[in-house]
């Protein structure tokens, strides 16, 4: 399945032709900022692809990150300043650079220091090109927020500020749980003054960074445990309206009300956890 990549020149192709002066024309009306919420967006539909297992999908959402980054080079062509040749380039010489032991002479003995080679690699073409960077430094603002934690934390992990295993973090987890419940326990009713409320929003906020760094202890993504929650949970929720609007008189359940056809919300919340209990049977 060796592939040269040969075909891009063919989409590139296909992108000057739409830049056109007689091309399309809501492409060329299009800028960088306009463009921004769809490279996230295909991005995203690129993951649900892989998530699903949908491999002929994935193909295409692949196609269209690939586009969108195509047309951003097409953009900054036009302005003069680079071209998809040159983002080529720059990546490829980023890849052989920080891959010193594998297109250089450079030796390593697993993973582990791969990443602290290529952290050392990076940090000296900063230097060099005169780039004062912070440790933090690097992590887009604009990531989720799970995930951004997630990297926020592994940064400062590499000079040392990080617990020495999962049993520090999980203890930290539960100091901060302590002190969410003693800022909930000081304005337990809502409405809340504004103090009480960002004081607890601050504390339920230093839970949730925490869990990110256990996360990352235990091997795993947040952002990905998350997803996989709320799969989950769609999934059960979505089959516990079903079997509640298809009861009829033949289902076993103890309470002769709950046989009726009903929806959800005619239901009470005992009745709801009993029936998503039963569910949680067939969907664990």
């Amino acid at each position: 399945m060796a592939q040269t990549g040969a075909r891009l020149t063919g989409l590139v192709d296909v992108m000057n032709r739409l830049l056109a002066d007689d091309g399309c024309p809501w492409d060329r009306e299009q800028t960088l900022a306009t463009l921004r919420p769809y490279l996230i967006e295909e991005a995203y539909e690129a993951l649900e692809a892989i998530d699903s297992g949908d491999v002929a999908g994935h193909r295409d959402e692949l196609g269209d990150v690939l586009f969108q980054i195509v047309f951003q080079a097409a953009l900054r062509a036009r302005e003069g300043a680079f071209g998809i040749d040159d983002v080529c380039a720059a990546v490829e010489h980023k890849m052989k650079s920080r891959h010193p032991h594998v297109f250089a002479d450079a030796v390593v003995k697993d993973s582990a220091e791969v990443l602290k080679n290529w952290s050392a690699l990076k940090a000296a073409e900063h230097e060099r090109a005169g780039k004062k960077r912070k440790t933090l430094d690097g992590v887009p603002a604009t990531l989720p927020a799970l995930l951004r934690a997630q990297r926020l934390g592994e940064k400062a992990a590499t000079v040392g500020f990080d617990w020495p295993d999962v049993t520090g973090v999980r203890a930290k987890l539960a100091e901060e749980i302590a002190e969410f419940d003693a800022a909930l326990a000081a304005a337990p009713e809502a409405p809340r003054d504004a103090a009480a409320q960002k004081a607890i929003e601050d504390e339920l906020g230093d839970v949730l960074f925490t869990l990110t760094r256990l996360a990352s202890k235990l091997g795993f993504s947040p952002e990905d445990a998350l997803r996989g929650a709320i799969a989950r949970f769609s999934a059960r929720f979505n089959a516990m309206e079903d079997r509640v609007s298809s009861l009829d008189s033949s289902t076993d359940l103890a309470d002769a009300q709950m046989r009726e056809p009903r929806t959800l919300k005619d239901l009470t919340l005992d009745e709801m956890n009993a029936h998503w209990e039963a569910v949680k049977r067939i969907l664990p």
